[in-house]
């Protein structure tokens, strides 16, 4: 079968083109595809569309029958990062890995969920209940000698992209300036140390067959726990910004998540103004005005 790369993952690298290997990757991409079924002895069923912004999903299956996934991602995603983090939550919470030795660099097997029902077609409430009870199941001590990014590390890039940001970004700069208020202040506590999933929203929790719902996709760092929880406060943005009482229904989330998660509700407000923010920054910076538009009028709200 043709591997071709669904439109969204090309667009999505072509933000970043200026990676050494964006472009070089994609068109080795349908080679490497095809190389890495051959090497396991998989049948390919069809590339999962949409699928994300940073790897190649395909639907396979094994010699036996059993049902499977072959991922593939370049290495600006991290994916030895993500093979150490799947395989020390060792399918608790999370996506179980196939094959747990690297046979090929960025190349991962997975068990097969429903990559079609995400816990983001449920109604909003019992979607975050979900969310978050899957999010708990994550926050584990990291591994020893482990290969992650901390939180202050992996913010720390971040942040001199938004500094650079606001700089040629006058209507940005405040909300840049207050964001990275707040991430210097919570830094300057001692530090909380658990492995976090790192990009944790309701489109990645899957339904599963061993558990009603799994993680996938993770980009894993190592931080407190509410630096993971605040991707899942601005979930649904764009519901949020179109409410009359938007930004008092997100201020209710962020004390509801809190609470039922047992995370300091200001450093779950803080983490999700800098996360929102720096989002924001990252998605005018590729011209992707109408989601910067809608997080940094989420983020105006905190």
């Amino acid at each position: 079968m043709a591997f071709e790369p669904p439109r969204r993952l090309v667009r999505a690298l072509g933000e970043t083109a200026s990676a050494p290997d964006g472009e070089d990757w994609l068109a080795r991409l349908p080679e490497a595809a095809e190389r890495a079924v051959s090497l396991r002895g998989l049948s390919a069923e069809r590339v999962q569309v949409p699928g994300g912004r940073s790897s190649l999903v395909v639907l396979v299956r094994a010699a036996d029958g059993t049902p499977a996934v072959l991922k593939l991602a370049p290495r600006r995603a991290r994916p030895e990062a993500e093979r150490v983090a799947l395989a020390h939550w060792g399918g608790r919470g999370a996506v179980q890995l196939r094959e747990e030795d690297a046979v090929e660099d960025g190349v991962l097997v997975l068990e097969r969920l429903h990559p079609d029902v995400s816990v983001r077609s449920l109604p909003e409430a019992k979607a975050l209940l979900e969310a978050a009870g899957t999010l708990r199941r994550l926050w584990v001590e990291p591994p020893g000698g482990h290969p992650f990014e901390t939180v202050a590390e992996r913010t720390g890039r971040q942040a001199e992209a938004m500094r650079a940001g606001a700089a040629v970004d006058a209507e940005v700069a405040p909300l840049v300036s207050a964001a990275l208020g707040a991430r210097e202040e919570l830094l300057a506590a001692p530090p909380e140390v658990r492995l976090l999933h790192g990009t944790f929203r309701q489109s990645k929790v899957l339904a599963g067959e061993r558990m009603p719902w799994l993680a996938v996709g993770p980009d894993p760092v190592v931080g407190e726990t509410a630096f993971d929880l605040a991707r899942l406060v601005r979930d649904r943005v764009e519901d949020l910004i179109a409410q009359p009482s938007g930004a008092s229904t997100t201020r209710r989330r962020v004390k509801r998540l809190a609470e039922s998660l047992e995370v300091d509700q200001e450093r779950l407000r803080g983490w999700t103004l800098f996360r929102a923010v720096e989002s924001g920054v990252r998605a005018r910076r590729v011209g992707r005005e109408k989601d910067a538009e809608l997080l940094l009028e989420f983020a105006g709200w905190l």
